[in-house]
């Protein structure tokens, strides 16, 4: 991996740690600083806001794999118990879709709360304990796991990357090393999206989410009677 590349990450992880710290910020200025506690939040609220729309869009467009991997295998069996004909690059390309499908939809799950809980004491806790656990998790289990993937991940990846790692057949899909690929991505997706779960449970524990959201519904209506008097 060059130098250049080296150095976008290292931009881009900058950039990911500050608005990291922001939520965990917003929680320590609610009480003592309630003005600017409230002015990070109209800041917070909106990003997090475009990581649910990214994380909303990619779902929908991963999901097509599903389909696109039904079709597939139906093509492999129909070719190969009618026909006789066996293909190695189409039996490889389901584990390809199987496993972005499931890498890339992950943020896309966890946006939706579709992953796997255990609700020992999640599932009869308050609104506010639950958030409180939300936020906890996410900072305690989510961030650790997600980077430590991505720090293991990354030497593997390049080791793949240096020998253009294909499959082990030779009919079969070269690409192994772009496959091996999604798994930082999956991480910085998951990252991402951990994120925007810590700023919508920072800002309901503040309660400004919901001042934040009632001024932007006041301001739509407002908005209208004035573009109607200019016509």
């Amino acid at each position: 991996m060059n130098e250049t590349v080296h150095g976008l990450l290292a931009i881009l992880d900058i950039v990911l740690y500050f608005h990291m710290v922001l939520p965990v910020l917003l929680l320590a200025t609610a009480a003592v600083a309630p003005t600017a506690a409230k002015l990070l939040t109209g800041y917070l609220v909106p990003l997090a806001g475009l990581l649910d729309g990214f994380a909303k869009q990619a779902g929908h467009v991963i999901a097509w794999l599903s389909l696109f991997m039904v079709l597939t295998m139906t093509t492999a069996v129909l070719l190969r118990y009618i026909f006789g004909l066996s293909f190695i690059w189409v039996q490889e390309s389901i584990t390809y879709m199987h496993g972005l499908l499931f890498m890339l939809a992950a943020s896309y799950t966890l946006w939706v709360d579709g992953h796997v809980r255990v609700d020992i004491f999640y599932r009869g806790a308050s609104e506010t304990r639950k958030a409180l656990i939300d936020f906890l998790g996410t900072y305690f289990l989510l961030f650790p796991v997600m980077f430590l993937i991505v720090d293991t991940a990354l030497p593997y990846i390049e080791l793949s990357w240096g020998v253009h790692e294909g499959s082990r057949e030779t009919s079969g899909i070269q690409a192994v090393y772009l496959l091996k690929s999604i798994i930082p991505v999956f991480a910085w997706m998951m990252i991402l999206q951990g994120l925007s779960v810590a700023i919508h449970r920072a800002a309901f524990l503040t309660g400004f989410e919901k001042e934040i959201e009632h001024e932007a519904a006041m301001t739509v209506p407002l908005a209208n009677f004035e573009g109607a008097e200019h016509d």
